[in-house]
């Protein structure tokens, strides 16, 4: 389902010197694969989902969903195959506070030029398995941290990507919310998705299909 080679990305520091953060990463996810990479902080771990994710450009490199080589899209087509075939899970949930849960979760929808009726009846179902649907007509700021989580995942996965990244999903949640979120990502693996996670928790390696570590730009088993 994914395939990286060769991903190169810097960033330019204060002083004007070209500062590198991915040197040469290849990865491959196939779909039903569960990869969990982790790495220190500023390594490049979210630099390297935003740019699987085509949120942000390699400076080197490709990126292929399946057959299609998605990198060298131009903007308009990089978002419409973002909707299509990417789901992301943020730490900071990135939910819209003036909307309610359930229309938070429609967005995913909108942006992909779904059938409005159908998103409905799937929204419905995704919060009714993750344990929110009593809480579908609430702002964010009314909301738990797990829940506005959850809530964040039903977005993600309401279009049923086939690319599921999630950075750091667990790192604002309690212990059992963590678990929680986990496993649905698990799920979404079981399911037929391919799944990429960045996490530190040692509980996040349960199931992975691989364990990498980002390192000095480059990804390591």
């Amino acid at each position: 389902m994914l395939r990286a080679t060769g991903l190169g990305k810097s960033y330019r520091a204060p002083s004007g010197a070209r500062v590198p953060v991915l040197t040469s990463v290849d990865l491959t996810v196939k779909g039903g694969e569960f990869v969990v990479i982790s790495g220190p902080s500023g390594s490049g771990k979210t630099t390297l989902l935003n740019v699987l994710g085509l949120l942000e450009d390699a400076e080197h490199g490709e990126v292929w969903y399946e057959s299609a080589r998605v990198s060298a899209f131009g903007r308009n087509a990089k978002s419409r195959a973002r909707a299509r075939s990417v789901g992301f899970v943020f730490q900071s949930f990135l939910l819209l506070p003036g909307l309610s849960a359930f229309d938070n979760v429609l967005l995913a929808a909108r942006y992909a030029g779904r059938d409005a009726a159908a998103a409905r009846r799937r929204a419905h179902e995704l919060l009714d398995e993750l344990g929110v649907l009593h809480r579908a007509a609430h702002l964010p700021p009314q909301l738990s941290g797990g829940e506005q989580q959850r809530i964040a995942f039903c977005r993600a996965v309401l279009n049923d990507p086939p690319l599921l990244l999630a950075d750091e999903p667990t790192g604002n949640l309690d212990e059992a919310n963590g678990a929680a979120i986990l496993e649905a990502l698990r799920s979404r693996a079981r399911a037929g998705a391919a799944v990429v996670l960045v996490s530190h928790r040692p509980d996040a390696a349960a199931g992975a299909t691989a364990l990498l570590h980002l390192r000095e730009g480059r990804l390591e088993p």
